[in-house]
């Protein structure tokens, strides 16, 4: 009768472990905050929340973006954590800019395909990232990038922000929505970012429009909203060279 006690005792297995599925689909379902198109999408959206909120500790405010039409939401990047924080916080779909080596990777590409990132070549031609991305805010859609082009840490020497999120907000009217983020453990790492438990915080700022001001003065306005909180309300100081690539 050992047999039957073992069968038995798979059964059980078995019906708790789908109940749990069952819960955790639940849950995942219930913390989706943006309608990415598919119910699993949605369902992945509310499980990152989930995961951002409770394993790396997430606080933020609620991030201003309109309601619909088109938006760029622009951040400091400091670790591979970023883009899931970011999604977490916003309550529309995020469409990033990202590197094409990332995008490429085997087994993540047919999920940036589906969440619809745009990959862009770090060091040849950005000409047809800006046209796809400028296409998706045309669409009504939110393009997100991260404007020093790479993790950049608070402590490096100053950088110049690249300037194709200017190009955007000029050709499409879109609103620029600086995010700073802060207390990510993993600061400077990619993968192990993601694991490293962290305390995360995301400031958001008022959205900045292109009309009325000047691109260099728009460009020191983010890189003000993008600096540390004690560094934020002082004027970055103008740098020799600036860089001419747009992203």
């Amino acid at each position: 009768m050992s047999w039957l006690y073992a069968l038995a005792f798979g059964v059980v297995l078995g019906v708790l472990g789908a109940y749990g599925v069952r819960r955790a689909v639940a849950a995942c379902e219930s913390a989706n905050r943006a309608d990415w198109g598919g119910k699993w999408l949605n369902r992945l959206d509310g499980l990152n929340r989930l995961f951002c909120r409770r394993y790396h500790r997430l606080r933020h405010r609620r991030v201003p973006l309109p309601a619909r039409g088109p938006a760029l939401v622009v951040a400091n990047h400091v670790s591979g954590l970023d883009p899931l924080l970011m999604i977490a916080a916003c309550r529309r779909p995020l469409r990033f800019i990202i590197a094409r080596e990332q995008y490429e990777r085997r087994w993540l590409t047919p999920l940036f395909r589906a969440i619809g990132c745009i990959p862009v070549e770090r060091l040849a031609n950005s000409r047809p990232a800006l046209r796809a991305a400028r296409r998706a805010l045309e669409a009504g859609e939110v393009v997100a990038l991260f404007p020093y082009g790479r993790i950049r840490l608070d402590h490096e020497p100053p950088a110049r922000l690249k300037r194709g999120v200017l190009h955007l907000a000029a050709q499409t009217g879109a609103p620029i929505v600086p995010l700073r983020i802060d207390g990510v453990r993993g600061q400077g790492r990619t993968v192990s970012a993601v694991l490293m438990r962290s305390r995360a915080r995301i400031r958001s700022h008022a959205p900045l429009r292109h009309p009325g001001r000047t691109p260099d003065a728009l460009l020191d306005e983010l890189a003000g909203a993008l600096a540390p909180a004690a560094k934020s309300k002082t004027r970055r100081p103008p740098l020799k060279s600036r860089s001419t690539a747009p992203l």
